[in-house]
């Protein structure tokens, strides 16, 4: 079976990374809920949380808070949502562990489903901007 994101991990599509370690990567989601929606994701081929450890869980989830601070001040959102789907009926669209970082704006409202289509110039300025305030 293929996966979008292990296809992204092995550069065979394209991914505006933010963030890297031996076991984590985070991007930004080509199609974006609001501006700097990102994913964060285990390299290790996961299709659901539960597959994970409990450690390998709290790794992942240990990497939110600095990824989401950066991808705010980068974009002046004024909060965020985090989100974690498991399973086609929970709207796991790509079978492979994410964490979604969905930044919110005070002057647009909360919309969960709604996406945006951004072009590849836009996702890699704003992802060489978040990368630049993770350093």
């Amino acid at each position: 079976m293929s996966c979008l994101f292990c296809d992204i991990l092995d550069g065979k599509k394209d991914g505006y990374f933010l963030y890297e370690d031996d076991s984590h990567v985070a991007f930004l989601d080509k199609y974006p809920i609001d501006v700097g929606h990102s994913l964060v994701i285990p390299r290790k081929h996961y299709e659901k949380i539960t597959d994970m450890t409990p450690d390998d869980v709290g790794t992942v989830f240990a990497l939110v808070p600095k990824i989401a601070k950066a991808i705010l001040d980068a974009t002046g959102a004024d909060a965020f949502s985090i989100g974690q789907n498991n399973g086609r009926a929970a709207k796991q669209i790509v079978p492979h562990v994410h964490i979604h970082i969905i930044p919110r704006y005070n002057n647009k409202g909360t919309v969960w489903t709604k996406r945006q289509i951004v072009n590849d110039d836009e996702l890699s300025k704003l992802a060489k901007k978040i990368r630049s305030l993770l350093n």
